[in-house]
């Protein structure tokens, strides 16, 4: 690649104001700046979780972490002097970092949302710097404000204003469908590029060896109830080096076990674009009908099932352990009704996993789920694409751009309503392991599409054309 000035390599500023360790889309444009673009690499984001092994091993990548600004005291007495203030002082730490703290960028690309502070303080700096800066438009700020305050609330219109004013300024854009690239055209005045998510190479299909690992690794935690004893926790006492839920090693060879659980997966960021209580209906449903399908009455005694079970016992239905990845403001209030849900065959566990486990975890599961809809309506789960990534089929909740993703009855299935969930869940795993027909040709579409998409073919693609010609 050629130098923006002789002698000197081509420098990028990636701009998070938020968790880099959460924003795994920044990480892969971090990744795909330094070794496609070959570019020196400054990330600027707060801290709060590690991000991938790879990008902090990376020598090319350089990581500048600003201190999260907290006011709660100051909330307390006026929310939007808080949000004022906060603002203000982000605002204030974003130009000192982009304008001091970090070697001169020829190129700034900044995530949105959130809009405010960070695109008038990228702009500011690109101004100061002589730098170009692109905005990656994941959603509309204004939209998931909306949520809290509504669409017509005086802040959000506000919100709605800076986020357009200044997003036009921007000397490229990238988006995360066509149905944003087209409301950024016609209503905003904004070309952008269309980049689709896509899995990066350490998203992949787990084999058994790995499973193995990772389950013995998460031993503790799966068998560990959120309440009372489930239909996971039973099995603590003959967990030990060569057997786990899933797993068996028998001189030296790993099987998985007939009579093991399905696992089902999840990640979140337990926010209100997202209504678990779809989820938590489903499984109560399942397990339920289930109970019914197999004549089962609600006197039998759950412990002797559990037993039973535990002894290699086999049935038409298996039971689910749903493992929900992620931290947000809605985990305790979820987990609570967790721990209400009376569940036979059902169980769930809520965690928040290393970023070198995370694909593992989706690699080792036997269905997605995914219950995000998006606050515009016009951005796609980053989920389903790291388990497409996996060759993981999925069920996703039902929105206006979910079917540029999820193709029904090929790699996945939608629903709009708890009980279309339970229907899927029903389908899917009757017959589990061997005999799921339905599951079976949902993973081999899955894993089509996890063969034909991957971060760094997309990238090179779309993304380098507009970073070579807006960074000169």
């Amino acid at each position: 690649m050629a130098g923006s000035a002789a002698g000197r390599r081509r420098r990028a500023a990636v701009v998070v104001l938020g968790d880099i360790g959460r924003s795994p889309r920044m990480q892969y444009h971090s990744l795909s700046l330094a070794s496609q673009a070959g570019m020196e690499v400054d990330i600027v984001a707060n801290g709060g979780s590690d991000p991938h092994l790879s990008l902090r091993e990376n020598p090319s990548i350089h990581i500048h972490e600003m201190k999260t600004v907290n006011l709660t005291g100051i909330s307390k007495i006026s929310g939007a002097l808080s949000l004022l203030l906060k603002a203000a002082i982000q605002f204030v730490m974003l130009v000192w970092f982009l304008c001091f703290k970090i070697p001169r960028p020829d190129v700034l690309l900044v995530q949105n949302p959130p809009s405010v502070p960070t695109l008038a303080a990228v702009k500011l700096a690109s101004w100061l710097r002589g730098a170009k800066f692109i905005v990656d438009w994941h959603n509309f700020g204004y939209t998931l404000l909306g949520l809290s305050h509504g669409r017509s609330h005086i802040i959000v219109k506000i919100y709605f204003w800076f986020e357009k004013h200044f997003g036009r300024m921007a000397d490229g854009a990238f988006c995360v469908t066509k149905a944003m690239q087209h409301e950024l055209a016609q209503n905003w005045g904004i070309r952008a590029t269309v980049l689709y998510d896509q899995s990066p190479d350490f998203f992949h299909p787990a084999s058994l060896m790995e499973k193995h690992r990772l389950f013995s690794r998460l031993g503790n935690t799966i068998c560990s109830a959120m309440g009372n004893a489930d239909c996971i926790s039973v099995e603590k006492e003959v967990q030990d080096m060569n057997t786990t839920v899933f797993t068996s090693k028998n001189n030296g060879e790993i099987f998985l076990k007939p009579n093991r659980p399905a696992l089902v997966v999840s990640s979140t960021s337990w926010t209100p674009d997202e209504d678990f209580s779809i989820l938590l209906e489903a499984a109560l449903m399942y397990d339920r009908r289930v109970a019914a399908t197999l004549g089962e009455d609600d006197s039998m005694d759950e412990g002797q099932l559990w037993i039973d079970i535990k002894n290699g016992k086999q049935f038409v239905y298996p039971r689910l352990l749903f493992i929900i990845t992620g931290k947000g403001p809605d985990r305790k209030k979820y987990e609570d009704q967790i721990r209400r849900l009376k569940l036979r065959r059902v169980a769930f566990r809520t965690m928040w996993l290393a970023s070198e486990d995370y694909p593992l975890l989706f690699g080792s599961a036997d269905l997605g789920v995914s219950l995000h809809t998006s606050s515009s309506g016009l951005d796609l789960p980053m989920k389903v694409v790291d388990m497409f990534g996996c060759g993981l089929p999925v069920c996703a909740a039902s929105f206006s751009c979910i079917e540029e993703l999820v193709k029904v009855n090929k790699n996945g299935l939608l629903f709009s309503t708890s009980s279309e969930l339970a229907d899927e869940l029903m389908m899917l795993f009757k017959g589990f392991p061997e005999e799921c027909d339905a599951l079976k040709s949902l993973k081999e579409g899955a894993m089509d599409t996890a063969s034909s998409s991957k971060w760094s073919t997309e990238w090179e693609t779309n993304a380098l054309p507009l970073v070579n010609q807006v960074s000169g």
